[in-house]
């Protein structure tokens, strides 16, 4: 291995060359072998330097929030064109990120200005968004279109994907590096989206496969992710619902191949066809199904409940990102009682921090977590560790490889990533305790957090007991302005067809599992709850339909 550690380009190139003709994606009745994917993402990689794109300066010299880098914005659905365009990416030493297929014009330019774009690779459905940004995006050099069978014509100056990706580079393409850069950009659910620098080396290790499942240990060497690859090539199977914008979706799918297997994406991309995944789980002997909370889960119960599968090639169920309550993990147990349900948490700034694994008899309700051995609690103030005896509530915090920094943003830099005692960590506003036996109990993370009466309430802890109440179909919890209480706990609340209960009703199933003073003082019903592609609830929005909420509404919500 190179001093500077493992590059993302070396490690696919690592397992394409050991496994060649081996099946990497499974997408639309195709079949896309890890030769013909190398092959192709280092065609990419010679388009881009065509351009004169990749590497500017040395990443030694330069600030954690700095990059040095051309940036190349991948602004498509889920297929083999994404995870081709970030391989392309790396092997060019381009800095690939992330694209929200739902922004608005304005949140679309603020992410592509952001990240100073010199590239984009974009579905021609989005060619008209494009269009009309890429006046206001002066830096933007290249527009790489993918036929997505919306027929729409190439944009002016506009190449096609797969018109470059069958062309092999005409000039030798440079040495990537472990210290090149995975940008991943934050959802902004929250808050603003913010660009997550971290050198691959370090992603790769701490959640992109380069520490074996079940083991501390990293890998130390490509010769062993090649004798890993090897071991048992097709075996893995994953179907990957997330969006590959979603940082979760991208950590499977090199996950998967660093141990041989495939990856099996929905032929619709647009939204999510449970029958369909069914199937495709059932067709491609599917071994893991990761969901992303109730949103994702849900639906796909109720089609299992619904309607036979043969799901005997499952093995787990991996959650992550987002709640998956109480409720629906028994009711996938019920389902599939031979399968374990793995739910982990972590972000774009730590990577995987810790998990859970419940099988058909155990309970369904812990949030207590197991965390990797680089995970701790730290006190209020940031000054100090808890030990693994205290229960006091704090910050839960990453050390060891964390990201570099948020692109452009010193001044957030230092605050999620700071350096206390000489050790660095990522804060990224998590708040747990531990719980008896040093495992963490995970209680929601700050900026969603909700002071009501002078008590502290996290929305993710309201969120699972509201969803314990079988006609709850979904549930995002935030919190609005209150005469008597300063800030009233509101439950946004979307029922089952054909749903008659009451707010006392689904306040009652709330209250076996919370304290009165978390009860949501008011419910909201609407017909659609507003989530991130990856399904993650969007707060801004929930905050926004609680404030205006109808007087009516707000009458008839529960009231304690």
């Amino acid at each position: 291995m190179a001093s500077q550690g493992f590059s993302l380009s070396g490690v696919f190139d690592t397992v394409a060359t050991a496994i060649p003709d081996q099946t990497l994606i499974v997408w639309r009745g195709a079949r896309h072998t890890y030769r013909e994917v190398n092959d192709r993402a280092t065609a990419i990689a010679g388009y881009l330097g065509g351009l004169g794109l990749g590497l500017r300066a040395d990443r030694q010299a330069l600030a954690g929030h700095q990059c040095a880098q051309d940036t190349l914005g991948i602004y498509l659905r889920n297929g083999n064109h994404y995870v081709e365009a970030m391989l392309g990416s790396y092997r060019a030493r381009v800095a690939p990120f992330n694209v929200n297929y739902r922004y608005t014009d304005d949140e679309l330019f603020y992410v592509l200005n952001d990240a100073d774009t010199a590239a984009l690779v974009y579905a021609a459905e989005f060619a008209p968004e494009v269009a009309e940004l890429r006046e206001r995006l002066p830096g933007l050099r290249a527009l790489i279109q993918v036929d997505d069978g919306s027929r729409t014509a190439l944009l002016p100056g506009a190449v096609d994907f797969d018109e470059i990706a069958s062309t092999p580079p005409a000039l030798p393409l440079p040495q990537p590096s472990g210290d090149d850069l995975y940008v991943i950009y934050t959802g902004g659910t929250t808050g603003m989206p913010k660009g997550v620098l971290w050198r691959q080396h370090d992603i790769y290790v701490a959640a992109m496969g380069g520490t074996p499942f079940g083991s501390s240990e990293a890998f130390t060497s490509y010769e062993q992710i090649a004798a890993a690859a090897s071991n048992a090539p097709g075996a893995l199977s994953v179907m990957i619902i997330p969006p590959l914008m979603h940082g979760a979706a991208q950590w499977g799918v090199f996950n998967t191949m660093t141990n041989g297997g495939y990856v099996v994406f929905p032929d619709t991309v647009n939204r999510m066809d449970p029958a369909e995944v069914l199937r495709l789980v059932e067709r491609e002997r599917v071994v893991a199904l990761p969901v992303i909370g109730d949103a994702v889960a849900r639906p796909l119960v109720e089609e299992i409940e619904r309607t036979s599968y043969d799901l005997t090639s499952l093995v787990v169920v991996n959650n992550g990102s987002a709640v998956l309550s109480p409720a629906i993990k028994a009711r996938l147990l019920d389902a599939i009682p031979h399968v374990m349900i793995g739910d982990t948490f972590g972000s774009s700034e730590t990577g995987v921090q810790a998990s859970q694994s419940i099988g058909k008899n155990s309970p369904t309700d812990t949030q207590s977590f197991q965390p990797t051995d680089t995970v701790c609690l730290l006190d209020d103030d940031m000054t100090r560790r808890l030990d693994l005896h205290e229960t006091t509530e704090g910050w839960i915090a990453q050390y060891g490889r964390v990201p570099l920094g948020y692109l452009g943003d010193e001044v957030k830099t230092k605050k999620t990533f700071p350096t206390i005692n000489g050790v660095r960590y990522a804060i990224p506003g998590d708040r747990g305790h531990y719980d008896n036996d040093g495992r963490i109990v995970l209680l929601g993370r700050e900026a969603t957090t909700i002071n009501s009466g002078g008590e502290k309430v996290f929305a993710e802890e309201v969120e699972r007991a509201m969803a314990a109440h079988p006609d709850i179909a979904d549930v995002i919890v935030v919190g609005r302005p209150d005469d008597r209480w300063g800030t009233a706990v509101v439950a946004l609340v979307r029922l089952r067809d054909n749903s008659h209960a009451s707010d006392d009703e689904l306040i009652a199933v709330a209250s076996q599992r919370l304290a009165r003073y978390k009860l949501p003082k008011v419910i909201v019903r609407c017909d659609l709850l507003v989530r991130s592609p990856s399904g993650k609830p969007d707060y801004r929005w929930a905050r926004q339909r609680a404030l205006s909420a109808s007087a009516q509404a707000d009458q008839s919500g529960a009231r304690l």
